[in-house]
């Protein structure tokens, strides 16, 4: 954005990177003491660990040269599942200590160390005299049975991260337990690879009745997780269903991996021992990629930043070196062989291709952390935008939109003139009720609304629970900051709008109640007091009735009095009409009633339905003055004897109706003086004012008068 550009953002900070700004950088850490504790000393371990043990067991198996067997397989799947989770699980505890991390790390390095002991066991075999205790080369059984039947039976249970209430905790329970008794099985293995030599009649029966029940049972664990997780995919909050569905076909292509291994002793032909074990390599390459996209799509523990590289830079490599091999391989079967133009040609095209091919890779893999990028961020705002008619829900529609899209855990808009947010600000708060403050979010990244060199507002977002606000987040706000600095300047514009209207009804209703003074305390007494003069006047000529002249101007004085006598009682009318003494405190219901009253005398029934309702004393004013010109008209013009006023509260606000069954407005009528002021009282208030036919037929259509006051005019 240039910097006469409509909007301009102020991170906070100076330089023209937002991630380098202190707002930004302190916006980033992962807040909270107790929760988001860190073991990077632990995770470096790990790393390391599974590293060399994986490295350790590749040169084992290349130099040892072993004579291939299905069994083998399995020392692949232990290879991938110390490579694979010794990474993920130094990546999470390097963030953040929890338990779903331990068991990866479990995983990582149990996996390493049974694909060691196995390729060991290789290197014994090509080799006879090297050094080869069986206790370590046994270990290839054994070491990998706890971190991996945790990933199927445990570790779906603890996703997403969340309170674990009682029914999580007894999943948790009993698939521990159950790894607690398969780890005893195999670690009592009768032959010379076992741990444990069993010796007593007893347990070793009890191991023989153990042994047919371990995959079925790990089988339907490993089901009632996947389960499990889609049922919370149903219950959890919106924003916690990322990556579920993932995770739960991972879980279930886990568990079926060992489905062969389960249906084996029942079926009358084995299963090969490569299906098994081929199904494990899938379920495992799938696996952890659900366990990232439940992390990545929910940003737990601060990793998206780190993985996305992470994933940029692997799949980069994979790609230009089997592009690279694809293509000297298919230019070497045109070219001679001693040539060089396949690798010359191949290298050219992968150096022009690679930035094209970079961006590529990194809108994909930005799409896996961050969702599908902008584009939803835009449709959700304007899908709140539609359902807001005033600048202040604008800006909350605006807010939600951010905090859904971007999954925050508040964003705050206050524009200039508005109380400074709280650290509670009165936006959304997802996953919880409480403050961000409350539920352990660091501080707000906070990005100034500017038009040139004037402040309009502030908008503040507040990252979850575990999660850090990066610079992709402040890329974003800052690309969005014109839009929502133009929906500020609207909300203020519209807020002084509302404010000069609320002050011109005041004038107004300052205005009629001077006039009802002097109408009720000046002309009102005035005629009356005329009416008396008269009416002395009359009883001085009470003696001389007889005479024909007299008779005649007492009948004149008598009609006189009559006439001011009426007019003095319209003065009074007059007077309660233009500010009713009853609305002085807001209630509406009272003022009805006494209009009822009046009308009742004059053969209008009216019917009014109105819960009691409180309203400050100018809109109260303003309502009262639209309800009694809508009942004088019915009154006067609509040829009935009843009228209905009803009073309700809605969605929309209050809504008041004033319905009659006469003969409706005429076509060629004109716009009358009591119109014009009930559609300017109407627009003093903010308020929707409608005048139309009360039914949808030709004769005696009637006439509905509907205002609605929306809930931020009251």
């Amino acid at each position: 954005m240039s910097d006469d550009a409509r909007g301009l953002v102020d991170l906070t900070g100076s330089g023209p990177d937002p991630a380098d700004s202190p707002t930004v950088k302190d916006a980033m850490v992962v807040s909270g003491t107790g929760t988001d504790r860190r073991s990077p000393v632990a995770g470096w371990l790990v790393l390391v660990l599974t590293g060399a043990l994986t490295l350790g067991s590749v040169i084992a198996w290349v130099v040892s040269v072993p004579p291939w067997h299905p069994w083998m397989l399995y020392t692949l799947v232990d290879l991938m599942v110390g490579a694979i989770y010794g990474v993920v699980a130094w990546l999470t505890l390097l963030r953040r200590t929890h338990l779903a991390a331990w068991i990866m790390a479990l995983a990582g390095v149990g996996g390493a160390i049974s694909a060691a002991a196995a390729c060991w066991s290789m290197v014994a075999y090509r080799w006879p005299d090297v050094w080869a205790p069986t206790l370590p080369r046994g270990s290839a059984y054994w070491a990998w049975v706890p971190g991996f039947y945790a990933l199927i039976v445990v570790l779906p249970w603890l996703l997403p991260v969340r309170p674990i209430d009682r029914s999580i905790r007894i999943a948790v329970g009993v698939g521990a337990a159950f790894i607690v008794v398969a780890q005893a099985y195999v670690l009592t293995y009768p032959d010379e690879l076992g741990a444990i030599r069993l010796t007593e009649p007893a347990l070793i029966a009890v191991r023989a009745a153990v042994e047919p029940w371990l995959e079925p049972v790990l089988v339907l664990l490993g089901f009632a997780a996947a389960a499990g997780v889609l049922v919370r995919r149903r219950t959890v909050p919106p924003w916690q269903r990322h990556g579920l569905g993932w995770l739960a076909v991972g879980t279930l292509l886990l568990a079926l991996a060992f489905l062969p291994l389960a249906l084996n002793p029942v079926l009358p032909i084995g299963v090969p021992v490569p299906f098994a074990p081929l199904l494990m390599l899938g379920a495992q390459a799938f696996f952890p990629a659900s366990v990232l996209v439940v992390v990545l799509r929910q940003r737990l523990w601060g990793l998206e930043l780190t993985v996305r590289r992470t994933l940029v830079w692997a799949l980069m490599t994979g790609l230009v070196i089997g592009a690279y091999t694809l293509g000297v391989l298919l230019l070497g079967t045109v070219l001679p062989a001693s040539s060089a133009v396949p690798e010359v040609v191949v290298t050219a095209v992968l150096a022009a291709a690679f930035q094209p091919l970079r961006h590529w890779v990194q809108r994909r893999v930005d799409r896996l952390v961050h969702g599908d990028g902008g584009q939803p961020l835009i449709r959700q705002v304007a899908d709140r935008l539609r359902g807001a008619d005033r600048g202040s829900q604008m800006l909350d529609a605006v807010a939600d939109g951010i905090a859904d899209s971007l999954r925050l855990a508040a964003v705050a808009i206050t524009v200039t003139g508005d109380p400074p947010a709280a650290p509670a600000p009165p936006q959304r708060f997802h996953g919880s009720a409480e403050s961000p403050t409350a539920t352990g979010s660091g501080p707000p990244l906070v990005v100034r609304l500017l038009n040139g060199e004037r402040s309009v507002g502030v908008l503040r977002a507040w990252p979850r629970a575990g999660e850090r606000l990066g610079g992709r987040a402040a890329s974003v706000l800052a690309d969005l900051a014109p839009v929502v600095t133009a929906l500020a300047e609207l909300a203020v514009a519209q807020r002084d709008l509302e404010r000069s209207r609320l002050q011109l009804a005041r004038g107004r209703d300052e205005e009629r109640r001077k006039l009802r003074r002097d109408l009720h305390d000046d002309l009102g007494p005035s005629l009356s007091g005329v009416a008396l003069a008269l009416a002395a006047g009359r009883n001085m000529l009470r003696s001389h009735r007889q005479l024909p002249e007299v008779a005649a101007v007492d009948d004149l004085l008598h009609r006189l009095i009559a006439e001011v006598d009426r007019q003095a009682a319209g003065v009074r009318d007059l007077a309660r009409d233009l500010l009713p003494p009853l609305l002085d405190d807001g209630a509406l219901r009272p003022a009805l009633d006494r209009l009822r009253e009046r009308y009742a005398a004059a053969g209008l029934t009216l019917l009014v339905r109105s819960p009691q309702v409180t309203l400050p004393e100018p809109v109260a004013t303003a309502v009262y003055g639209i309800v009694a010109e809508a009942v004088r008209n019915a009154h006067r013009h609509a040829d009935v004897d009843r009228c209905t006023i009803d009073v309700s509260s809605g969605p929309d606000g209050l809504e008041v109706c004033v319905v009659d069954e006469g003969t409706g407005i005429r076509p060629e009528a004109t716009v009358g003086i009591g119109t014009r002021s009930m559609r300017e009282r109407a627009e003093g208030i903010g308020a929707d004012l409608t005048i139309g036919p009360a039914q949808a037929r030709p004769v005696r259509p009637g006439t509905r008068v509907r205002l609605v006051l929306p809930v931020g005019a009251r």
